[in-house]
């Protein structure tokens, strides 16, 4: 089954004597004992599934689906469902973009190569800072490459760093695998109303940190303002100031660069890319300084023979091929069609159009939160503080019962404790904002 076209695949490397000897050594009867696949879904060469036409299949499957709960989904925390323009699937789901491959050859991926420039640009002019790369898996891949970048550029002996108490459960767990083969040890700093505990911080820093990080707005949707003092904290200790966001979020508020953050991460999938329930695009952004310590891949303008503009994967610092030992990650693939997406989105909205979707998000989150405070047994926002896309929600009843409830109503909403609830405003309509104040008021009586 290994070494010839009649047993097998002809690229596969090994020969039976190979594999047998292997096998051997281990002390393994045969190739199946090393996978421990249960029975149940082992498969035994019948898929057991009758025979249908596509019309047939259609119907069932659209059967199966319509059993599904059809609720309008306020949940955020991470995953916004902002409304894609149908513009973005016309020209992302072009064939030369869809069946793209890494862009190795520039001579022959130039239009890709461009719009992952453009998308570069895009994020170097929202965050002011130099170097961005051309995507990585999701935000909190990004925060765990900023912390190993920040333990090979320190300036510092330190190995602490750290993180808000509030950042969301997925994301550290990530960066505690990101920093698992290095000295580096995670830490908490406190957060008051949401929003970093400035005094708690700055009891926290000192010269043995090498690293900090901060979120606006936070993951319970306030909107950090005391950004610049926190860059000064980690700036003074001779720390790295890593800042969280995203491409909506700093189309409106303070630019990175200007509060002193050496790195920006965060998840870009708010533009392109619908509600995915996992899947995401991590944006990285960094100062100059720092362009041959960042992870994955760079896009770059350069000239060809003709001196025509041209584009090329300038910098590759991942250890699967060029840089091997000396390379700066292991990410071994990037997102780049879904940055694709995210810059076509953007350029749709224009620089006017998406400073506009970010504050309706403020408007919106925080005309909601006060028409919520006027349900008797509800408190909303539970934090003074400015809001985006999100809020949370006091409840005098158990927030688990009164996530229920407005799930049986057609809403989602998170249960954050026993009497907090959280609400994402992003992507809904007015009349699904309705619905759900109506829902709230009927589940609260």
């Amino acid at each position: 089954m290994y070494g010839s076209h009649e047993t097998g695949s002809p690229y596969a490397p090994h020969t039976d004597e190979n594999a047998a000897a292997m096998l051997e050594t281990i002390g393994a009867e045969s190739i199946g004992e090393l996978f421990d696949i249960p029975e149940s879904v082992r498969f035994d060469g019948e898929f057991g599934i009758d025979a249908r036409t596509e019309h047939e299949t259609r119907r069932l499957v659209e059967g199966i689906l319509a059993r599904n709960d059809d609720q309008v989904e306020l949940l955020g925390r991470g995953h916004y469902g902002y409304y894609v323009p149908s513009l973005v699937d016309h020209l992302a789901d072009r064939s030369e973009f869809l069946t793209s491959y890494t862009q190795y050859q520039p001579e022959t991926s130039q239009g890709f190569l461009q719009a992952l420039f453009e998308y570069q640009s895009l994020l170097v002019e929202l965050t002011g800072l130099g170097v961005a790369n051309c995507s990585m898996y999701d935000a909190a891949t990004a925060l765990g490459e900023a912390a190993t970048l920040a333990d090979r550029a320190r300036s510092v002996s330190g190995t602490r760093v750290l993180v808000p108490d509030i950042l969301r459960e997925g994301r550290r767990e990530t960066l505690q695998n990101y920093v698992a083969g290095t000295d580096l040890a995670i830490e908490e700093y406190p957060t008051r109303e949401s929003t970093v505990d400035l005094a708690g911080l700055e009891e926290r820093v000192d010269d043995d940190c090498v690293m900090v990080y901060a979120e606006t707005p936070t993951v319970r949707g306030a909107v950090e303002e005391r950004l610049e003092e926190v860059g000064d904290l980690a700036s003074g200790a001779g720390a790295l100031f890593v800042l969280g966001s995203d491409p909506v979020a700093l189309s409106l508020l303070q630019r990175p660069a200007d509060v002193g953050a050496d790195v920006v991460v965060g998840d870009a999938s708010v533009l392109g890319l619908g509600t995915s329930y996992g899947m995401g695009l991590g944006l990285f952004a960094t100062r100059e300084k720092h362009l041959r310590q960042v992870p994955g891949r760079l896009v770059g303008a350069s000239e060809d023979s003709r001196d025509r503009r041209a584009y090329t994967l300038t910098l590759q610092t991942r250890e699967q091929h060029i840089r091997r030992e000396r390379a700066t990650s292991n990410i071994c693939t990037n997102q780049a069609w879904v940055a694709l997406r995210s810059a076509i989105h953007a350029a749709g909205l224009g620089p006017d159009g998406l400073a506009e979707l970010a504050a309706r998000g403020v408007r919106r989150a925080e005309s909601v939160a006060e028409r919520v405070d006027g349900i008797d047994g509800l408190t909303a926002p539970v934090d003074d503080r400015r809001l985006f896309r999100e809020f949370v929600v006091r409840t005098e009843r158990d927030a688990d019962a009164l996530r229920a409830d407005l799930g049986d109503r057609g809403f989602a909403v998170h249960a954050l404790s026993a009497d907090e609830i959280q609400c994402c405003v992003a992507g809904a309509t007015d009349g699904e904002i309705d619905g759900f104040l109506a829902a709230l008021e009927e589940v609260t009586r």
